[in-house]
């Protein structure tokens, strides 16, 4: 197992954000230009920035996603941003709801994250997930509530 701090990244929002990006810039992967997609796939795709990858795989932690795209994150997202293969969250069957004003995310990171420190980048997190997190997780935790609005 690794034992590096573990960044959550959601994807919807925090890495695609809803609104376009202020100023148009060119998008660079390992020196090649991330060709438009042209009508094809998710027009959203280009919202992503290329720097976000070089940025998260400077912070030295393992980074995992926590994302309803689950695997096919590795397949689009992570080639766009320049980062490998993550390891990828798998999400429990929703046959049980989460406590009141918890987010259906919360218990299963804290799960995951067995202990060891770790960092959430979400656009959904609340002050109740901040509570349950502090109350159930032995480690240090940050839960980053992403303003989805800003570039």
């Amino acid at each position: 197992m690794d034992n590096r701090p573990a960044i959550f990244l959601d994807v919807d929002g925090p890495l695609i954000p809803f609104k376009a990006r202020p100023v148009s810039r060119e998008r660079f992967v390992d020196s090649a230009v991330v060709q438009p997609l042209n009508g094809t796939g998710n027009p959203l795709l280009d919202r992503l920035d290329p720097g976000d990858g070089r940025r998260l795989l400077a912070l030295g932690c393992q980074l995992v996603w926590a994302t309803t795209w689950m695997a096919e994150a590795n397949e689009v997202i992570s080639p766009r941003l320049g980062l490998p293969d993550l390891p990828v969250v798998e999400w429990p069957d929703g046959d049980e709801d989460p406590e009141r004003g918890l987010h259906w995310k919360t218990v299963c990171l804290t799960q995951w994250a067995a202990g060891r420190p770790f960092v959430w980048l979400d656009d959904e997190t609340t002050d109740a997930d901040r509570r349950w997190v502090a109350a159930h997780h032995p480690g240090r935790a940050l839960l980053h509530r992403v303003d989805v609005g800003s570039a």
